[in-house]
C-alpha cells in the first residue's frame, strides 16, 4: 500500500514530535534558538555531561532538527531550520495559555466554595 504525501508527511512528524519528547532535547532546541554552539557549551548550559549531550544531539541529527559544522576540532551545532524553534515556542506559548485558564478556574473554585463542596461529596474531609 502506497502512503499519500501526506500520509508520509504526517509519518515524519511524528519521527520528529518523538524526537523531541525530552526535556534536554527542548532545552536544546531553545538554545539553539540564538544560534550555534558547540557540545560543551550545550552540556554546560544543560548541566550534562558531554557524552549525554552529544548522544541527545545525535539523536537530533538523525531526525533532522540539528546540523552540525566542523569548526576545526570542534562541531558547531545549530538548528536545521529556525522555524524548529518557532513552532516549540508556539507550543510552549499554547501550554501557558491553557496553565492559565485552568490556574484562573482552580481560584474561581476556591474563592466560592465550590471546591470545598465538591470534596466533601465524595466523602474526603
Amino acid at each position: 500500500m502506497l502512503l499519500s504525501t501526506a500520509d508520509e508527511i504526517d509519518a515524519i512528524q511524528v519521527t520528529l514530535l518523538r524526537t523531541l519528547a525530552s526535556v534536554h532535547r527542548l532545552r536544546i532546541i531553545h538554545l539553539l534558538g540564538s544560534g550555534s554552539l558547540e557540545v560543551h557549551e550545550l552540556a554546560d548550559q544543560l548541566g550534562l555531561q558531554q557524552a549525554a549531550t552529544s548522544q541527545h544531539l545525535a539523536a537530533m541529527r538523525a531526525a533532522g532538527l540539528v546540523e552540525g559544522d566542523r569548526d576545526g576540532r570542534a562541531m558547531r551545532y545549530r538548528l536545521s531550520d529556525p522555524q524548529i524553534n518557532t513552532a516549540c515556542e508556539l507550543m510552549r506559548e499554547a501550554l501557558v495559555r491553557r496553565l492559565t485558564r485552568l490556574g484562573d478556574l482552580a481560584a474561581q473554585a476556591i474563592a466560592s466554595n465550590d471546591l470545598v463542596l465538591a470534596t466533601n461529596e465524595v466523602g474526603h474531609p
